[in-house]
């Protein structure tokens, strides 16, 4: 068994290149997902406290926003190059927070570091445009420049790199920011702020407030001094965000919700798509919102499928996240667990089948824990929770399909639309089936979709605007066009 740390790590806030307490004086716990043991102590911050971070990035940006983009790079590259040599330390802070395995964690982090490096990069690229005007005598041109503080708001289940993915486009682009980091993991985040004050950015620049979502965000969202907020996290928070970002017309980028359609055709390659799907739901203990959420086997290889899939499930290893031997760690809260439990109850009160799984481990040292088995359901159908509701969970359900036709209708039939997967051997179908999918992202025998070289977001109630790619710092850009007559 794993020794489990016990040391109580306090957290401050940072605000103007200070780490402070907050004014309350207030601290709340931190739980480890895996004991329930307070890990660590965070300042409970609330609206005065996100007024004086506001006050520090509305008065550092004028300065900010007026470097040179190699300057910004610079600084972010020698983050970059921090947050790489200070991987372990990021990794096991991330699986200690919120149970990741620590081999998870470490890929976490690598992926973080990637998005800093590239926005640093594509920094220096962001081009203006000369326009052929229609008399002699005038010159059109367009620039680009930074849209103004920026607040960030990111979520539990990658707690360092929705930081990355949020805060670098942003310093890249010009802008400063105020960070709100998920109550349930904020110490990955303070050590990424520890990285970035050592890298040299100055003083103001980023800000960071932990504490009540609800006071923080409305300081947040009703401060005319912020020009933009950037979030990933539920859809119902989404669409509040959005209502009151509407009434000061900000500009928003969401990254939200998912219910992901992941099919299986009879001419795909089994083995690979098994081996691929228990990679995809049961990463981060399913927790993530790219996580297979209805799996599709098409009816002529169901059995076949579920035995090659039950073989590779059942060889995975639940235990404490800094176990390297780990490969499915805790639920992020009890609240996390009691959802799973209670849509797998509910399925199979309305006939799925349990092919494995379906309860707690036994985990000796750890019966306080939100741990739950990797399951398979068969015979899932729409009448259940678990075919309606996002699981963010290690559930796998299985439904089957006739023909192709049916299956793009149901895997479009939600109001969500992040990622879809898709399985085959027939390269016609590939083309049809990732052109009708109403998704922002596809993966064709894939399931690797947040890679910073191509645009992370999704369409429909997941969300609008992308993170990475070659656009990934358009949405923290203004463009201004010039037109000069001499």
């Amino acid at each position: 068994m794993t020794i489990v740390k016990s040391e109580v790590t306090t957290y401050q806030l940072y605000i103007n290149g200070e780490w402070v307490n907050p004014i309350s004086n207030d601290y709340f716990d931190v739980v480890s997902p895996a004991t329930g043991a307070v890990i660590a102590k965070a300042a409970h911050g609330d609206e005065q406290d996100t007024k004086l971070a506001i006050d520090a990035a509305a008065n550092s940006f004028p300065e900010w926003s007026r470097k040179t983009s190699k300057e910004r790079a610079t600084i972010l590259t020698r983050l970059y190059q921090l947050m790489l040599d200070n991987s372990d330390k990021l990794a096991e802070k991330i699986s200690e927070e919120m149970g990741k395995p620590i081999m998870q964690a470490r890929g976490e982090v690598l992926n973080a570091a990637d998005y800093v490096l590239w926005n640093a990069e594509e920094g220096k690229r962001v081009y203006g445009e000369i326009i052929p005007a229609a008399t002699s005598d005038r010159r059109l041109q367009v620039i680009q420049h930074a849209v103004g503080p920026v607040a960030a708001i990111t979520p539990w289940n990658f707690p360092l790199g929705m930081v990355a993915r949020k805060v670098a486009p942003a310093l890249a682009a010009g802008c400063t920011v105020v960070l709100k980091p998920a109550e349930q993991t904020p110490g990955s985040a303070i050590l990424f702020f520890q990285l970035a004050e050592e890298a040299g950015i100055p003083k103001g620049v980023i800000n960071l407030v932990t504490g009540t979502p609800d006071k923080i965000g409305d300081a947040l969202l009703t401060d005319k001094r912020i020009r933009k907020v950037t979030f990933t996290g539920s859809t119902n928070v989404g669409k509040i965000l959005l209502k009151k970002a509407a009434d000061q017309v900000k500009r928003v980028s969401m990254e939200l919700g998912g219910h992901a359609p992941f099919i299986v055709f009879e001419d795909a390659d089994l083995e690979h798509a098994a081996e691929q799907l228990a990679r995809n739901k049961f990463l981060n203990c399913g927790q993530t919102c790219i996580s297979a959420n209805r799996i599709y086997v098409q009816e002529s290889i169901k059995d076949q499928f579920l035995t090659l899939l039950k073989v590779k499930v059942d060889k995975l290893q639940v235990g404490y996240g800094l176990d390297v031997n780990t490969q499915v760690g805790p639920l992020v809260s009890a609240a996390g667990l009691k959802k799973v439990e209670d849509q797998v109850k509910d399925a199979v009160a309305k006939g799925a089948q349990v092919v494995t799984g379906g309860t707690k481990p036994d985990l000796k040292g750890y019966e306080e824990g939100f741990f739950y088995q990797p399951t398979i359901l068969a015979d899932v159908n729409e009448s259940m929770r678990i075919a309606n509701e996002e699981t963010f969970g290690p559930i796998a359900p299985i439904y089957t399909f006739e023909t192709e036709e049916e299956v793009i209708a149901k895997a479009n039939d939600t109001d969500f639309g992040l990622a879809a997967y898709c399985f085959t051997t027939n390269l016609s179908r590939s083309i049809r089936v990732s052109e009708s999918l109403e998704y922002g992202m596809v993966g064709l025998n894939d399931i690797v979709l947040a890679q910073v070289e191509g645009p992370f977001g999704g369409v429909k109630e997941s969300g609008m605007g992308r993170e990475g790619g070659p656009d990934g710092l358009a949405d923290f850009l203004e463009k201004k066009f010039i037109s000069t007559v001499f």
